[in-house]
């Protein structure tokens, strides 16, 4: 394992202090428990929205706090769900009398965790699970994992807050936004987790993961190195055929790399995607591509779509200023 670290048991705690040195215009970093908040002041009786989870995902979700996205977000160690006492320390911080909205990925740990938090903290509070991942079945035994639809959960509900939207209406939104988007990734090699030392499954040269998750395990098949244009075939047929696309919709293209692929690669990958959705009619009218849900070193990538309505494309377009993603301010 080559990785620039001096100890595996104060990586996040020095990696958590230089991203707040380096944001400092933008975000305050809590130690004790670790939690990041948003720096600016907010309107009184806006909705607080906190996100979190393991960390190796960066910039999810500490790059996403900020004006018009969250207002806290709590990381765990590496891969690993943060602990009820971050999530309600943070919620303690920047609840600002109209409730707090969690948004969490669906993933057993973080479900738990942000549960328990929810039970001891004293104002209204919502929960929006967030379960993109259509690699998996709908009737999956803990239900589908929630990957790179994240960001698009974090940034549109943030702006529907900023805007001074009511708490119901943001968790009802949250579960709208939920049911609109679907994602499918594919990894090329998989990842080394700092306290591993070594990767978490192995793949010959010649084969690749597809339906691969964020925290360095199993896909839903290994298969055979394809050209890229079957790679994203076989990703788009099945987040295509899960939401149900017809020819005529808007949607959101979403390419997001894995951690360690070029970006020369994942615009390949959209420029691929989007022959193939406009060849079956279905328009393409917001995008975003680059490095946003990660899985530490891990090369790969995926695809995540939302169907959009007027509605979510202005909230989509609502300036938005974090460290890691920021427009219109």
């Amino acid at each position: 394992m080559k990785k620039l670290i001096n100890h595996v048991d104060t990586l996040l705690d020095e990696s958590l202090h230089g991203f707040a040195k380096a944001h400092a215009d933008i975000i305050q970093f809590n130690s004790q428990p670790h939690f990041v908040t948003r720096l600016q002041t907010t309107k009184p009786s806006k909705v607080a929205i906190i996100s979190g989870g393991g960390s190796g995902h960066e910039p999810l979700h500490t790059g996403f706090v900020g004006f018009g996205m969250l207002d806290a977000a709590c990381p765990g160690q590496v891969f690993t769900s943060p602990t009820p006492d971050q999530m309600l320390a943070a919620a303690q911080a920047v609840e600002n009398g109209a409730g707090v909205l969690f948004i969490v990925k669906n993933y057993a740990g973080d479900v738990m965790s942000f549960e328990i938090a929810a039970e001891m903290l004293d104002c209204a509070n919502a929960t929006v699970v967030v379960s993109d991942d259509v690699s998996l079945a709908k009737n999956h035994s803990t239900g589908r994992r929630g990957v790179a639809g994240t960001l698009i959960m974090e940034k549109m509900l943030g702006a529907a807050a900023e805007n001074g939207a009511d708490l119901t209406f943001c968790k009802a939104l949250g579960d709208r936004i939920n049911a609109a988007t679907a994602s499918m990734g594919v990894a090329l090699t998989s990842c080394t987790v700092p306290a591993l030392g070594k990767p978490t499954f192995h793949l010959d040269d010649n084969q690749i993961e597809m339906g691969v998750g964020i925290h360095g395990e199993h896909g839903r098949e290994t298969v055979s190195l394809m050209p890229a244009n079957d790679i994203v075939e076989r990703l788009l047929s099945t987040i295509i055929d899960d939401l149900q696309l017809k020819s005529g919709q808007q949607i959101l293209l979403h390419v997001n790399g894995f951690g360690a692929t070029p970006l020369m690669e994942l615009y390949l990958v959209y420029e691929l995607a989007s022959q193939y959705l406009q060849k079956r009619g279905i328009n393409i009218v917001r995008s975003l591509v680059g490095n946003y849900t990660t899985s530490l070193d891990m090369a790969g990538c995926s695809v995540t779509l939302t169907i959009l309505d007027n509605e979510l494309i202005r909230l989509w377009d609502a300036p938005v200023h974090t460290a890691s993603l920021r427009w219109g301010c």
